[in-house]
């Protein structure tokens, strides 16, 4: 595509109106094309509200917005809304074109005609894609913040505009205020739910008076697979004790054979799959993650807007919890605490038989030798590439550490898929492990709160946890960071506060002549000047994303370097990358 804009840019052109053949139309061409090839006349589309979607098949945002932007083309169709989109490819060649149109109901400039698509890409300062621009029966710019338009709100925001699209969230926040348990699950075109027995209807009716669980779930994924798992337990054992209590699953899932797997192993309701509702209610609750446990209360409001956390860290415990009033989570949340000041290693490390970890040849080591010592927690994989790439870092300042304390010990705990790579990656460390697929992987991942790997945890000589951010302290600071408490660390921190005292605030360098560089504190960077790693300090330019090490940025005369050396990284298409849901010009 030619030169591009940022697609959250405003209307580019003040209200002006645009003639949609003198836009659309080429040097000798009058007409647009289907993805049979047959010809529609630019003129046909007088009168109409018209998209211009600006795309590419080798973007992935825009491979993953077409199906919903198809969704709601095909239904304003239906409807019989005077709504046309023309699509404005970015494709490098036309056999990419061709097979990513031929999924398109609507039109297109043709391939060939770069002119006027550059000319596009020029007039609406495209700068991103996937990026849709709605013009207006006379033409003019109605929004050129169509794609969350249409992603968010669908057919349900036609014709698109931003009074439109504003009168709608008013719409939901008025919702909220007087939300009520038919107002969250029924729809104009539903007022039931279904069991996973034969798709039994369930009235919505039949919940009101409830306390009512939300679970926002994308059945296959692992940790929404095993929080189910925790969750069937706790919905038998409050509907063994017979507590007026309902859990209605919201799925996510792509594929209906993905969605009825996951269903058919739970207990309670769920709404149809692909209802439209569930988008909505994504939306609705400001969803951020899953899995997501939304509590509603007997009246129908929102208790909790996600307990999933409480859930994952008491286990089948949680539902003591219940009703989930302000109270029980008060208690629950002193449970934890209690159980926090009594830690020992023995209640981490010890679980019925298994009293051991394992060294090299699967020998048995007893967690009753690792009492007293500093200990580190180690959650990787080997199918992890961040994993991978911090072991060499890991086992280097480990050895340091070491050398320091012989008594000091560091536990591997795996999330491996299969024996033969837990073995692989343990081969190359030089410590401890959990035993593959041991049964203590899942509960210290809920104890620790592991939202991501790699991820150390440091645990002190009387079992109780120092930190769980040992892995960041250590990239900054190395085995100095030993044994990661907060002592150890503010006398750290002070003497890097006196390390940087008489070096300038600001310098200008040979290498980032554009913008002063600015001594800024900081973890791990990638030196711009050495192509080394950094950490501590750096002479920084934000604006540009570029670092200097101190010595680098002192140090006059130093041949430059590097500058080069990132630019052809996580480029998709030659001068894009793709970051998030868009693909933006380098």
């Amino acid at each position: 595509m030619a030169a591009v804009g940022d697609e959250d840019n405003g209307a580019s052109d003040g209200g002006e109106c645009h003639d949609l053949k003198s836009i659309l139309a080429g040097d000798e061409r009058d007409f647009l094309i289907h993805n049979n090839g047959d010809q529609v006349k630019i003129a046909n589309l007088e009168g109409k509200t018209v998209g211009l979607y600006f795309s590419a098949s080798w973007c992935p945002p825009c491979r993953g917005f077409t199906p919903k932007l198809i969704e709601t083309y095909g239904e304003l169709s239906s409807e019989g809304k005077d709504f046309e989109v023309v699509f404005v490819s970015g494709d490098r060649d036309e056999d990419s074109f061709n097979g990513y149109f031929s999924k398109m109901p609507w039109l297109a400039i043709p391939f060939s005609d770069s002119k006027a698509r550059d000319r596009l890409d020029e007039l609406f300062k495209v700068r991103g894609i996937p990026h849709l621009v709605i013009l207006g029966a006379r033409g003019e710019v109605l929004n050129e913040k169509g794609v969350p338009a249409v992603r968010e709100y669908g057919s349900e925001g036609y014709p698109f505009t931003p009074e439109k699209i504003n009168k709608l969230k008013e719409d939901e926040e008025a919702a909220k205020r007087e939300q009520t348990l038919q107002t969250v699950l029924v729809s104009p075109s539903r007022d039931y739910l279904i069991s996973n027995d034969g798709n039994k209807q369930v009235s919505v009716s039949e919940l009101e008076g409830k306390i009512v669980c939300l679970y926002f779930t994308i059945n296959g994924m692992k940790p929404c697979d095993e929080f189910t798992l925790v969750l069937g337990k706790i919905y038998r054992k409050l509907k063994e004790r017979g507590e007026s209590f309902e859990v209605v699953m919201v799925s996510l899932d792509d594929e209906e054979s993905s969605f009825k797997g996951g269903f058919a192993t739970m207990p309670w309701l769920a709404i149809p799959f692909q209802d439209k509702s569930c988008g909505k209610l994504v939306r609705y609750f400001e969803l951020r993650t899953v899995p997501t446990l939304v509590v509603l209360g007997a009246d129908g409001k929102t208790l909790h807007s996600n307990i999933a956390e409480v859930v994952e860290e008491h286990g089948e415990e949680a539902w003591e919890g219940f009703p989930f009033s302000q109270d029980k989570m008060d208690m629950l949340a002193e449970k934890a605490k209690a159980k926090l000041e009594a830690q020992t290693l023995e209640s981490l490390l010890v679980s019925g038989e298994l009293d051991y970890v394992i060294g090299k040849d699967g020998v048995k080591v007893p967690v009753s030798e690792l009492i007293g010592k500093n200990i580190l927690l180690y959650f990787s994989a080997k199918w992890c590439g961040p994993c991978r790439a911090f072991l060499p870092k890991l086992v280097e300042e480990y050895n340091k550490i070491k050398e320091k304390d012989s008594a000091f010990e560091l536990v591997f705990v795996s999330s491996d898929r299969d024996q033969n790579s837990f073995e692989d990656f343990f081969s190359g460390m030089p410590w401890l492990a959990l035993p593959f697929g041991d049964e203590r992987k899942k509960t210290l991942s809920r104890l620790f709160k592991i939202r991501g790997i790699p991820s150390l945890v440091a645990i002190g000589p009387t079992g109780k946890t120092v930190t769980t951010d040992a892995r960041h302290l250590l990239m900054i600071h190395g085995a100095d960071a030993y044994p990661f408490t907060e002592e150890r660390i503010k006398e750290l921190e002070d003497q890097i506060e006196e390390m940087a005292k008489g070096w300038p605030e600001k310098l200008k360098h040979e290498l980032h002549e554009e913008h002063e560089l600015v001594l800024t504190r900081c973890g791990e960077y990638g030196c711009d000047g050495c192509n080394g790693l950094g950490g501590k300090w750096s002479y920084r330019c934000t604006e540009c994303n570029f670092d200097l090490h101190p010595r680098c940025a002192l140090v006059e005369n130093r041949e430059k370097g590097g500058e080069e050396h990132s630019e052809e990284q996580g480029k998709t298409k030659e001068g894009y990358v793709c970051d998030g849901d868009v693909c933006r010009k380098a």
